[in-house]
């Protein structure tokens, strides 16, 4: 599969998130080294994943469907 890679400013104007949220909160949280993002070459710069990222986003239950399965 090819992706499209992204820096975090692009991720950012994508998701609408603020760069902050995404290093301190949701990378390594929710955003996982190896499946969302990669370090190319080893090196400190961080890419990441759109597709996976977007396939994630939009497949993440719901909070009813969530309530839903713990009343059952």
């Amino acid at each position: 599969m090819t992706y499209t890679y992204l820096t975090t400013e692009e991720l950012a104007d994508r998701i609408k998130y603020d760069v902050r949220t995404i290093r301190n909160c949701l990378k390594d949280s929710v955003l996982l080294e190896g499946v969302h993002y990669i370090r190319p070459f080893g090196g400190r710069k961080i890419l990441y994943k759109w597709e996976q990222i977007e396939k994630d986003m939009s497949g993440a239950p719901s909070v009813s469907r969530l309530m839903q399965s713990v009343m059952a």
